[in-house]
């Protein structure tokens, strides 16, 4: 047997398979890349879908907070219209704390300081009465959405406080502030 018969063919075989390996490749470096600009395009489009679901839910936030807001004052109109109104006895309370306190200063309150009197003003909470009415989970709720700042604070005794401030009863509300550590019972 002739050995140039055997090795042309396997040769020509050989140098066929480099050519086909490196056309295969080069085609596959093309599929590569519109492989990646297909996942691109979808990634901005999740990308664009997210921003637009942020828009959404920022938009439902501000609709829900407006309409808790019309609730908050609906509500605040009833109660005042069934609570008995009690007068606010400014020399006693002057005399009790040896200071000055403004009727429904919220910072009366042990642990409310003006930003927090700002917070509760600002979501419908105005008067002892109000935040004596208002349920603790809203006012963690309220602390919370401001930021991590507010929301360490402990407003579980802040409703007692106040009712005691509304109602006038000057002395209990500072013996049981001298109590409380911060407060907190």
């Amino acid at each position: 047997m002739n050995i140039p018969c055997i090795l042309i063919p396997a040769l020509v075989g050989l140098i066929c398979g480099i050519l086909g390996y490196l056309l295969g490749k080069m085609n596959s470096k093309d599929g590569d890349t519109s492989l990646a600009v297909s996942l691109q395009s979808e990634l901005d489009a999740c990308k664009a879908n997210t921003k637009n679901l942020n828009a959404k839910i920022t938009a439902m936030e501000a609709d829900l907070t407006a309409k808790s807001n019309i609730i908050s004052s609906t509500s605040q109109s009833f109660t005042a219209k069934a609570s008995p109104t009690i007068v606010f006895d400014e020399a006693l309370a002057m005399a009790v704390f040896g200071k000055r306190i403004r009727e429904n200063d919220l910072k009366i309150v042990e642990g409310i300081g003006p930003k927090i009197e700002a917070l509760f003003n600002d979501s419908g909470i105005r008067t002892w009465l109000d935040l004596s009415e208002t349920p603790t989970e809203r006012l963690l709720a309220i602390l919370e959405a401001a930021g991590e700042n507010y929301s360490m604070h402990n407003p579980s005794t802040w409703n007692k406080q106040a009712l005691f401030a509304y109602q006038g009863k000057w002395q209990e509300l500072k013996d049981w502030q001298q109590s409380l550590q911060g407060g907190k019972e």
